[in-house]
């Protein structure tokens, strides 16, 4: 150590900052706990002699203002300033000389200040409500840039030189923005580029020859109506007095204007859409169609040739193709060419117009025009977007009010094979609300099979929906969505180019918030630019290249003037900064997390086997209500992606996840039963993941293993290339179905149940009480606490059901059902009775007979238990064997498609779908309350008004006497075992596994049961299934459970166990005291601690682990944070 000075003052500091290069101009400063700033140096003891190497420290100056805590100081580089943040949400500048805060106080935070930067002419703050704002130095806000999540960021850094902005939060990650200075704004980028100074045009138009306005603008007067981007460099300018024009943007900033055609009668150009030609003969050639449509009816097509520095308008016709004021859009199809065009009117009609083949010489003028077919939406509201699909012969059409329309487009009526003229067709599939009561913005369809296509749709919701579409069943299939809270409008979507070849694509979203356009890098989760334009009902047009970050352009008309903003960057010489430095994860604690267990699908490539291997798939539930998903390379020992799969509804916390994806078979003697399987191909289990928490919210995903390629797949943007899309991640997830109850204001208490005593035989007893109904009329105070969840399905059924067992924090614990593929949710079971909530749950499925090999249609004879830990400290044992036996053969020879449609999408706002109310398994309605739940519903639920059978709810049966279709009753199973104060309170985690002693199936099987509780201690348990072959084949084999108490570790922790997993031979534990201990179980049963190590996970929640090799394990532990720890015994 070279010296030491202390402090003048002896008390708490936050923070402490240092300036200078020797000792001679070192000056401290330190923000106290008192709300002041205190500025000292380093004196001589014996005078001003600092050449002694004795020290003291010399009061400078005291600075007060702030009214909380100072958390910290930053000094100017030449030492005359300095910034201080605070408790108080306010950052201040000081002037050392003065003594005094020099320009306003900056306020703008809504919580507590964590740090600041300053630079000679930018302030940079960053907070607890995850902003970073950037400030003048005269105190004026230039930008707030909102990209993290959670708990805040903590830290900035600002390096002037390069203008990069560096901020790090609580979500883990290390985001780089790049601000440019243009005049008084400050414009954001999340990538920098080398060798580049000018990457950034802002500059202004008007239309040629037009007189600047000094007053009022009528609907006379001469403005612009439409623009459109074709390239970066050139755009379409149609206007009120019917001009089309050509503009070029030269590098000077000035703008070359060609007037191409002017439309007869001088009427309104409404609506106009281009499709651009693309690069012909030269790079400077020109080959674009246009499509106009004026307020007189009239749509025009204009054929734009020759080359960017002279265009001309080769050909044009114009025709009748809608009644005075009623044609509101014209659309073209890139899949189907320059030779078909869409006009559509407000009442949801939709023609489609073939133009003849053009002579060879491009200056033709004769066209013929004939009108191929009248699309007409039973919705009757304005079509908004079209694509179409000539390989999948279907057209896609999107609405004002968010419903997604499909049409029969027939290869023979685009070939013009045998079909009579103006031919009108009915839609053959819809999807009412995809974007809930607001307009859907951009519709793609990218082939995914010879018979199924991918749809994906934008809107003004914030949303982007996925479809799949079938082509030989006419069937829509909803399969998943992506929310941005940063836009609440979605333009459109868009791919990259690749990075690096260890990256997938970047995934891009264009669309408005408030008055902002955004452009929005969807795989990393970053801003890529924001516009302030006034919003989008302005005309408005982008572009963007083959990397957006460096390459992108936006147009937008205000007071008649067009407003540019072109950041264009070659990308061939220049070097991307990364937009990520570190992964983005959750914001807030976790409270759970689990292993993916699905093995990579038969028919990978051996290399993709070994990846798989090597990597881990962890599925994290979040108290933000967000699941992710996260990979962690274990070649490179760290996190190398994490794709956020969705949220709750209504952000509701996430209290437990489950993966399953084991399949279970049921004997039947029902015959085959074909069903429709929309949701996953039959020839493969399904792999799900469970998620539950606040609300009573139960959701679940699919997996998918990784998207397949999309040949020819192009932007859904307004600049119309064609860019090859590559795989995405390997291993994803799609939202599946949510299931939770309705709102309703009236509160009504179950029945008390009588309490059972503790080892009773198993009781299955039937319930046709309204116990369930009192329930479903509770608010949404509740939340579930815990669940786990099994595959069954019967032979000769199509139908897959997942069992899921839940516990609910009002001290029930429920056993629901989700019938797959049509996602439809039953109770099939309460477990009763219960003296306090259920914390943890597992489930063992016990094999007494295995199936006979090589006959796919016999089963095993499985016993299902369920085992439940509660906060008096008891665990409890169900058998539920009977209870879904009973109801899988039942619901298998149901015909399920009488019943209530499927929920197809998750809720996600206005009028979304997702909210309709669940029906209750065997709930016998009067008529009256019937008619009263589809009202109340409806009222909810704005797009429940359209009359659909589709989405209608369940068909009442009169006659209860039809057992064929009647639907079972829920039952009431009371515990086989109750094991009474296993803990001395809570037990917190529970975990069951195969003893190393034990068969494989048959009698003798036995198995351990571990537990950790709030009192710090762990417990085994063991239990063994003794069946009895029956005389008779055809009966059931019957068995008894013994319990056996291994006994434990009274203080396995130092403080509560929220954690644990065992396998035959090794138990893993986490608590509260950061800790993870390994214990080995001996051959009596009992726990020795084999090793431990200290995590830096604080508050542990969860813990999952998993075998990758013989005696190897990763272990995953997850609170405020989540960290791996490998294994290995």
């Amino acid at each position: 150590m070279a010296f030491e000075i202390h402090s003048p003052e002896r008390c708490l500091l936050y923070t402490m900052r240092l300036w200078g290069s020797s000792i001679s101009t070192l000056r401290i400063a330190s923000g106290t706990i008192f709300n002041e700033i205190i500025v000292w140096k380093a004196a001589g003891l014996d005078g001003d002699n600092l050449g002694n190497g004795q020290y003291c420290a010399s009061h400078m100056l005291r600075l007060a203002g702030h009214e909380g805590s100072i958390f910290r100081i930053v000094w100017s580089l030449d030492g005359s300033k300095l910034v201080s943040v605070s408790d108080d949400r306010s950052a201040r500048i000081w002037e050392i000389d003065s003594q005094e805060v020099i320009g306003p106080v900056l306020f703008g935070h809504s919580v507590r200040v964590w740090d600041c930067c300053i630079s000679d002419s930018l302030i940079v703050t960053a907070g607890e409500d995850c902003t970073c704002r950037i400030w003048g130095m005269d105190g004026t806000q230039l930008e707030v840039i909102k990209e993290h999540t959670g708990r805040g960021i903590w830290r900035c850094l600002y390096d002037p030189n390069s203008s990069l902005l560096v901020t790090a939060g609580f979500d883990s990650a290390i985001k780089v923005h790049q601000l440019h200075n243009c005049g008084s704004e400050i414009l954001l980028d999340t990538v920098g580029v080398h060798d580049s100074q000018d990457k950034v045009e802002s500059f202004s138009t008007r239309l040629s020859n037009s007189p600047q306005h000094t007053g009022r603008m009528d609907s006379k007067s001469e403005y612009v109506r439409c623009l459109q981007f074709t390239q970066e460099d050139t755009m379409y300018v149609a206007t009120n007095h019917g001009c089309l024009y050509h503009a070029r943007l030269l590098p000077s900033g000035n703008v070359q204007w060609t007037e191409l055609v002017r439309i007869p009668e001088e009427g309104p150009i409404i609506t106009m859409d281009v499709l651009p030609g693309g690069k012909i003969h030269e790079s400077c050639a020109l080959d674009d169609w246009v499509a106009l449509g004026d307020g007189k009816g009239n749509m025009t097509i204009v054929r734009v040739i020759g080359d960017m520095y002279n265009p001309l308008a080769g050909s044009n016709q114009t025709w009748k193709a809608s009644p005075e004021r009623q044609l509101l859009g014209t659309f073209w199809c890139k899949s189907l060419g320059y030779r078909f065009v869409c006009s559509c009117n407000p009442r949801g009609l939709l023609k489609l117009w073939r133009l003849s083949d053009p002579l060879a010489s491009a200056a033709s003028t004769a066209y013929d025009i004939s009108l191929v077919a009248e699309f007409s939406s039973s919705f009757g509201m304005r079509i908004m977007c079209v694509d179409a699909s000539a390989e999948d012969e279907v057209l896609v059409c999107g609405d004002l009010r968010g419903n997604i329309t499909l049409f029969p487009l027939s290869k023979d009526m685009l070939n013009e094979v045998s079909v009579s003229p103006e031919l009108k067709i009915p839609s053959s599939n819809y999807f009412k609300a995809a974007h809930g009561i607001s307009t859907v913005s951009s519709l793609s369809v990218v082939r995914l099979t010879s018979n199924k296509a991918e749809i994906c749709s934008t809107g003004a919701d914030g949303c982007i929906c996925y479809f799949e579409y079938d082509r030989e069943r006419q069937a829509l299939e909803f399969m998943g969505l992506k929310q941005l809270k940063e836009l609440s409008l979605v333009q459109s979507v868009c791919q990259g180019m690749h990075f690096s070849k260890d990256h997938p694509n970047n995934e891009y979203a264009a669309g408005f918030s408030s008055t902002d356009f955004i452009l929005w890098n969807l795989t990393t989760e970053t801003k890529v630019a924001q516009i302030s334009c006034g919003g989008w009902r302005r005309p408005h047009s982008f572009y963007l290249g083959d990397i957006p970050e460096m390459q992108n352009c936006f147009a937008y008309v205000k007071d008649d003037v067009i407003h540019i903003h072109r950041h264009w960057v070659g990308g061939e010489k220049t070097k991307v900064f990364p937009l990520n430095l570190h992964t983005q994860f959750h914001g807030r604690e976790l409270h759970s997390l689990c292993f993916i267990s699905a093995d990579t699908k038969a028919g990978s490539e051996s290399e993709e086997r070994k990846i798989s291997d090597r990597s881990s798939w962890i599925a994290t539930g979040c108290e933000d209500g967000s699941v992710r998903l996260t990979r962690y390379a274990s070649e490179f020992g760290n996190w190398s992606t994490s794709e956020l799969l969705g949220e709750h509804v209504g952000g509701s916390a996430v209290r437990s996840v489950c993966c399953v994806s084991n399949m279970h078979i049921i004997a039947s003697d029902i015959p085959d039963i074909g069903g429709e399987d929309s949701v996953m191909d039959d020839s493969e289990s399904p792999c799900l993941l469970i998620s539950v928490g606040a609300k009573r919210v139960l959701t679940s995903w699919l997996l998918r293993n990784g998207r397949q390629n999309k040949k020819g797949e192009s932007l859904v943007s307004d600049n119309g290339d064609d860019r090859a899309s590559s795989d995405v991640s390997s291993v994803t997830f799609q939202w599946l179905a949510t299931d939770m109850p309705t709102k309703s204001k009236k509160i009504e208490k179950s029945p008390k149940l009588d309490v059972v005593e503790e080892d009773t035989s198993v009781n299955v007893t039937e319930s046709r009480s309204n116990s369930y109904q009192g329930r479903e009329n509770y608010e949404d105070d509740w939340r579930y606490m815990a669940t786990t969840a099994f595959l069954v399905k019967c032979v000769g059924s199509r139908l897959t059901i997942c069992f899921i067992a839940v516990a609910c924090s009002d001290a029930t614990l429920t056993l629901r059902a989700l019938v797959l593929p049509h996602r439809l949710w039953f109770d099939v079971a309460s477990l009763v009775p219960l003296k306090s909530p259920v914390l943890s749950l597992q489930h063992v499925i016990v094999p007494l007979h295995p199936s006979h090999e090589g006959n796919n249609n016999t089963s095993s004879s499985d016993v299902y238990l369920l085992i439940s830990g509660a906060t008096d400290g008891s665990i409890a044992f169900w058998d539920v064997t009977t209870s879904v036996e009973a109801f899988v053969k039942q619901v298998s020879s149901l015909h399920i498609e009488k019943f209530i449609d499927c929920q197809k999408r998750p809720r996600t706002g206005r009028g979304s779908q997702g909210g309709r109310k669940w029906k209750l398994l065997g709930a016998k309605r009067t008529q009256d309350s019937s008619s009263n739940s589809v009202s109340e519903s409806a009222e909810e639920d704005p797009a429940t008004s359209l009359e659909d059978p589709a989405n209608g709810v369940v068909p009442q049966e009169n006659d209860t006497n039809e057992s064929a279709d009647s639907l079972p009753d829920t039952s009431e199973i009371k515990p086989s075992h109750v094991v009474k104060n296993a803990h001395q309170s809570g037990v917190n985690c529970l975990h069951v596994s195969r003893s190393s002693s034990s068969p494989s199936h048959g009698n003798g099987l036995m198995f351990n049961v571990i537990s950790g509780g709030d009192d710090q201690a762990l417990h085994c348990l063991s239990f063994n299934i003794l069946s009895n072959s029956p005389a008779n084949k055809s009966e059931a084999p019957s068995y008894s459970i013994r319990l056996t108490d291994r006994g434990g570790v009274a203080s396995a922790h130092s403080s509560a166990i929220k954690g644990v997993w065992m396998d035959v031979k090794w138990i893993f534990s986490t608590g509260l005291d950061q800790r993870v201990r390994c214990w080995c179980l001996d051959k009596d049963g009992k726990l020795v601690e084999h090793a431990h190590i200290v995590i830096s996970v604080p508050e542990p929640e969860a813990l999952d682990a998993k075998a990758i090799d013989e005696n190897r394990y990763q272990i995953a532990v997850a609170g405020r944070g989540i960290q791996m720890v490998e294994f290995s015994g």
